[in-house]
């Protein structure tokens, strides 16, 4: 091996926070820095183990193996068998390459994965007279090739699926936020479930992504404790097992009871019964307290706290790229047929919701028939806010960097974030009586920008 660090990747302009997040893992600063998507930290099986189990924000752990000068996929191929590939795997396991590239020259992606792969088995073939199979799905080992202009590296893929796969969802809807962005919103927001963070509210919570990743942190749960990862096949890490297993008993041991209240609800009964499962299978549905109600009527659950949502918006989340990384143009949601508006009690309510889930230029369909814009309802939440939810700071992630003109609110911060391939905001907004407009001195969002 040439490199001496651990690579920990995740998401564009999240790199501080994992830096951070990295330091309170492993008990130390020293060996950890921050770079362009991701952060290096110093090579330790043990360091490996302990992101993978405890890292909320993470998107994978790599191992990186060599790195070199390119002009070609036959110099990709002389790359990958500078590397003893029988130390990793025996012949007899299997192997995907993935590829990622950033101004790369070559024209196929697919192509330099293959000239990786060849160089594997030709290694295997030479060293232990057998060549793995290919699994594109589930192998025993992931390598991951990146490509730049002229640079190349190889590395290990210790997580295997992506760590926002915590093992507990078992359904998803139409654009669920990933638990890895929910804790980087929950981070940046300055929320670690302590006493005086005050308690957390989600009135618009889905599938309860950001409730559940907010009633782990609070309950110290470990979020990788109900899954598996790839270095526990690998033959480097075998001789670690033990250490592995006492590493996830002291995890289970270290789970405590929330010192905060969390609260979370969705105006669709479906939505929060499917949050509520999804909450018992994640092992903290007794840490959230979920109710049905609509978010432009539901009171205050204390005379502080900490609301963070991500409201329902017109893009679905879709993979960035396809072939060399083209993006696919993102679709939005379809207004309601005629015959599938919202109907009895709580229809407006639904509506409104449904409403919002369209950008604020859009029109959508009320429960009564008539039309009503998106940008209402974050007027209608605002207005709500302010008049039940002073002494509050709300935290809301959207795509729309009007928002705030919508809501007729002056922001606080602003933090740059990406929700797959779609860029978004972070806003915050501080709650006290009284309007924003007209130079009142108690009105929300007075902190300014």
């Amino acid at each position: 091996m040439t490199t001496d660090f651990l690579f920990v990747t995740c998401a564009n302009g999240s790199e501080q926070l994992l830096a951070e997040e990295c330091a309170r893992i492993l008990g130390t600063t020293q060996g950890i820095s921050a770079g362009r998507g991701g952060v290096m930290v110093d090579e330790n099986v043990e360091h490996a183990m302990k992101l993978n189990l405890h890292s909320r924000i993470a998107q994978r752990v790599l191992w990186p193996m060599v790195d070199g000068e390119y002009r070609d996929e036959r110099d990709l191929y002389e790359l990958g068998r500078r590397i003893n590939w029988s130390e990793w795997i025996t012949p007899d396991e299997t192997i995907r390459v993935d590829v990622t590239a950033q101004r790369s020259p070559l024209q196929s992606l697919n192509f330099a994965a293959l000239r990786i792969k060849d160089a594997v088995c030709d290694v295997m073939r030479e060293m232990a007279g057998a060549r793995p199979s290919v699994d594109t799905r589930f192998p025993d080992l992931a390598i991951s090739l990146h490509v730049g202009e002229t640079h190349a590296w190889l590395a290990i893929d210790l997580s295997g699926e992506a760590l926002f796969k915590r093992g507990w969802r078992e359904q998803q809807g139409e654009a669920p936020l990933k638990e890895t962005l929910a804790s980087t919103i929950l981070y940046a927001a300055g929320w670690h479930g302590r006493p005086d963070d005050g308690g957390l509210l989600d009135p618009t919570c889905g599938a309860g992504t950001i409730a559940i990743e907010a009633a782990q942190i609070a309950c110290n749960v470990a979020p990788g404790l109900t899954r598996r990862f790839a270095f526990e096949r690998l033959r480097p890490f075998l001789d670690y097992s033990k250490q592995w297993g006492q590493m996830q008993v002291d995890a289970r041991d270290a789970v405590v009871k929330p010192a905060v209240p969390i609260w979370a609800g969705d105006v669709s009964f479906r939505m929060t019964d499917f949050a509520t499962r999804n909450a018992e299978r994640a092992g903290v549905a007794h840490a959230i307290e979920f109710k049905t109600a609509d978010a432009l009527q539901r009171p205050a659950p204390a005379d502080h706290g900490c609301i963070v949502m991500n409201p329902p918006y017109g893009e679905r989340i879709d993979a960035k790229g396809r072939g060399a990384g083209a993006a696919r143009a993102p679709r939005t949601f379809a207004a309601p047929r005629t015959d599938e508006r919202p109907r009895g009690p709580g229809a407006d309510a639904v509506a409104r919701e449904q409403a919002a889930m369209r950008p604020a230029r859009e029109v959508a369909v009320t429960g009564d028939g008539s039309t009503q814009a998106a940008g209402e309802f974050f007027a209608q939440l605002a207005t709500h806010w302010k008049r039940q939810y002073s002494g509050w700071t709300a935290w809301v992630l959207s795509p729309d960097m009007k928002l705030p003109s919508a809501m007729r609110l002056k922001e606080s911060r602003r933090i740059p974030m990406w929700n797959g391939p779609i860029e978004c905001r972070l806003f915050r907004f501080d709650m006290v009586r009284g309007s924003a407009r007209g130079g009142s001195t108690d009105a929300a969002g007075e902190a300014g920008a």
